[in-house]
């Protein structure tokens, strides 16, 4: 007689998950635009795509990279990359749902938000803000004033 642990060993933290409510694993990769590479880590099939954005966004803050972005997941949208003609996910549709791996991070432009979403309420214009990329980083790092004791 076989017995089979019900739990897998693949777990974050020392948490243990039933094998059941695992699904279908996958790595995908997030592009944030404005930093430096992917983000790249494993999601079951049925994880809902606020999870990933707000996991995205954790692993983004725990290396240090820049642009900082914060933590409001709302402020975000996952599109699918490389998919021409895709729209962005929903906050709760599943990340397999499409098929797809490879996704990239946008933030919503907040500027007039009322004049720039259609008819169905979302965002038509996104961004990732006025000062982004390297120079937007540069000029940063260079204003900071040090300070002496």
């Amino acid at each position: 007689m076989i017995l089979v642990d019900s739990y897998h060993p693949m777990t974050t933290k020392g948490k243990k998950r039933p094998i059941s409510s695992c699904g279908e694993r996958f790595l995908i990769s997030v592009n944030v635009i404005g930093s430096a590479g992917p983000i790249r880590f494993v999601v079951s099939k049925n994880d809902k795509a606020d999870s990933v954005i707000e996991t995205v966004l954790k692993k983004y803050a725990r290396e240090g990279r820049l642009p900082i972005l914060g933590f409001d997941v709302t402020a975000f949208f996952l599109y699918p990359a490389n998919a021409a003609g895709f729209d962005a996910l929903k906050g709760t549709e599943a990340i397999g749902s499409r098929g797809l791996r490879n996704f990239v991070l946008c933030k919503i432009n907040n500027i007039n938000s009322n004049s720039n979403s259609n008819s169905n309420g979302s965002p038509s214009s996104i961004t990732v803000g006025k000062h982004s990329g390297w120079r937007a980083w540069l000029q940063k790092s260079l204003s900071i004033k040090i300070l002496s004791h």
